[in-house]
């Protein structure tokens, strides 16, 4: 394998199967003919989407002339004495940013939440500093456009020129190039709009905040040129191939699901990105693959007693893996990209389209219409935590947080997982992240952990449209922090819960158990949360 971009077969019970996939990738010359942007390639219902998503095999390329574009900005900022970047973004927008920066070692604050203190957080920091990015592809997106709003009424009250420090990241022609212009904000940038948002990180909208925050994003793209040649060949050695050929023959046994631990790669955060792209390229009709991102190669759930998972080190091969892939950020990326619109054609899906991520969008919005519509008593309470089943799973007589989900984990089926969505400040509220491996070790589910509505840009295409067999855990808080977006009829508290409950509502439509645990104190909650985990029999 090449020490541009490797991907080593530690153990494989399909070894078979995987050759005959790879071969026959190879035969019908499927990596040249992504290189080459050929649309054809996941059949005719697919072709018309492909048609325009394919562009992202030549950002490596096509991306170079921003760079100087960037730089300029940068050093004009820099003159005015503006050095702190906010990103507002969701998805691919904001995934990509985040771990390029955080390998990178340099400060980028990203916002990607709906939480009111989150959002009054990264208000506190010296606005006389900071330049806002805000990327999306049409300006439509909910939260970007709430933290535009609010960002732009707070530097105003700060004596501060806000156009001056907006940047935008758009498509052309979109109806917020439109509107950058008309308001006059700093600058613009396009986005190649033949990439979507997932498949977007060497794009105008990976590139541009993690530039302007002092990434070196040409080594990314040089990574990612050097990966380029590899990646088009039409060989076994291949490592998109061999991914393609080993999700795809373990996804044929039962193994729908790819657990994903770093091991050294030096790379913060991959799994934040590959999550996305793997679960909304691949999670719809039924099937898919399902990322678990963990803790690392000795946490519960890497080392897969159900059989239902293949493990990944992103880094040096560990014991427990079944596959090791390294490789530098630029390339990992650009191998990420092929192996899943590869392992996109095994499973005879449109890697392309995300047919379900509407769905949660509207019937949030339905509730910030109509918010009368979201009240309902809790089913009890326990301490500080309400609770809120869906319909018709939870059995009669539960009356402790810890009964609840003990009976939520009885109601996953077999292969089933535990979906762990929390709407909370992921800054402040990081520590309910340790809920994942506490469920996971107790529950031998594989467990996924996901701050909303982060998640509903990622994995939630997965939950509504993948393979129905998850059973979901949503905590929600409330907040001492009240924070209004202008010139719209709601605050971020309703908006957050909105989205919660709405999301909450298309599961339960699909007959997935939904178990909303509301926490009145957030610190006490938490406490609360890890004792009934804990409890026997959980």
């Amino acid at each position: 394998m090449s020490d541009v971009i490797s991907v080593e077969i530690v153990r494989s019970p399909n070894s078979d199967q995987v050759s005959t996939i790879v071969a026959d990738l190879v035969s019908d010359s499927v990596a040249s003919k992504l290189t080459a942007q050929d649309p054809t390639l996941w059949g005719p219902e697919a072709e018309s989407e492909a048609s325009i998503r394919l562009a992202w095999t030549k950002l490596h390329e096509t991306s170079r002339p921003l760079l100087a574009e960037i730089a300029q900005l940068r050093e004009e900022l820099h003159a005015e004495g503006v050095d702190r970047v906010v990103l507002a973004g969701m998805g691919g927008s904001s995934l990509a940013p985040e771990v390029i920066t955080q390998t990178a070692g340099v400060p980028l604050v990203v916002l990607d939440t709906t939480d009111p203190a989150q959002v009054a957080d990264a208000l506190e920091g010296d606005l006389q500093r900071t330049v806002l990015v805000v990327s999306s592809k049409s300006g439509g997106t909910v939260e970007t456009d709430s933290h535009r709003r609010i960002f732009e009424k707070a530097f105003t009250e700060a004596g501060i020129d806000a156009a001056s420090r907006i940047v935008v990241v758009t498509d052309p022609g979109s109806p917020f190039e439109a509107l950058a212009k008309e308001l006059g904000y700093r600058k613009v940038f396009l986005a190649d709009p033949h990439v979507g948002g997932r498949y977007s990180a060497l794009t105008a909208f990976g590139l541009v905040p993690s530039y302007l925050a002092g990434a070196d994003v040409a080594e990314l793209l040089d990574d990612a040129a050097a990966a380029a040649e590899i990646l088009s060949q039409d060989s076994p050695d291949n490592p998109a191939l061999v991914l393609a050929g080993v999700f795809g023959a373990a996804h044929a046994n039962g193994a729908e699901k790819i657990v994903f631990a770093d091991s050294g790669s030096g790379i913060k955060g991959f799994g934040d990105w590959a999550e996305q792209l793997i679960a909304e390229s691949t999670g719809k009709n039924g099937t898919g693959l399902l990322p678990v991102v963990v803790e690392g190669p000795g946490a519960p759930g890497f080392v897969d007693a159900r059989g239902d998972a293949t493990t990944v080190a992103i880094g040096p091969a560990t014991g427990s893996s079944a596959l090791a892939v390294e490789g530098k950020l630029g390339a990992q990326f650009l191998l990420w990209e092929y192996a899943t619109a590869l392992v996109g054609k095994v499973l005879g899906i449109d890697p392309f389209d995300q047919p379900d991520v509407e769905a949660a969008k509207k019937a949030a919005r339905a509730l910030l219409d109509a918010p009368a519509a979201s009240a309902s008593a809790p089913a009890f309470v326990d301490g500080p935590v309400e609770v809120y089943p869906s319909d018709g799973w939870l059995p009669n007589g539960v009356s402790t947080v810890a009964e609840a989900i003990q009976a939520l984990v009885s109601a996953t089926s077999q292969h089933g997982y535990l979906s762990v969505q929390t709407y909370l400040d992921r800054i402040d509220d990081a520590s309910f992240a340790l809920l994942r491996p506490e469920l996971a070790k107790r529950t031998h589910l594989q467990t996924t952990f996901g701050w909303g509505p982060r998640f509903l840009h990622s994995t939630g295409q997965y939950h509504k449209g993948g393979h129905q067999n998850g059973v979901f855990l949503q905590i929600t808080g409330a907040s001492e922090v009240a924070l209004e977006v202008p010139d719209r009829p709601y605050d971020l508290a309703t908006l957050q819960l909105a989205q919660a409950l709405g999301d909450g509502q298309v599961l339960a439509g699909h007959d997935r158990p939904v178990l909303r645990l509301h926490l009145t104190d957030r610190v006490a909650g938490l406490a609360q949360l890890v004792e009934a985990v804990q409890e026997d029999g959980s």
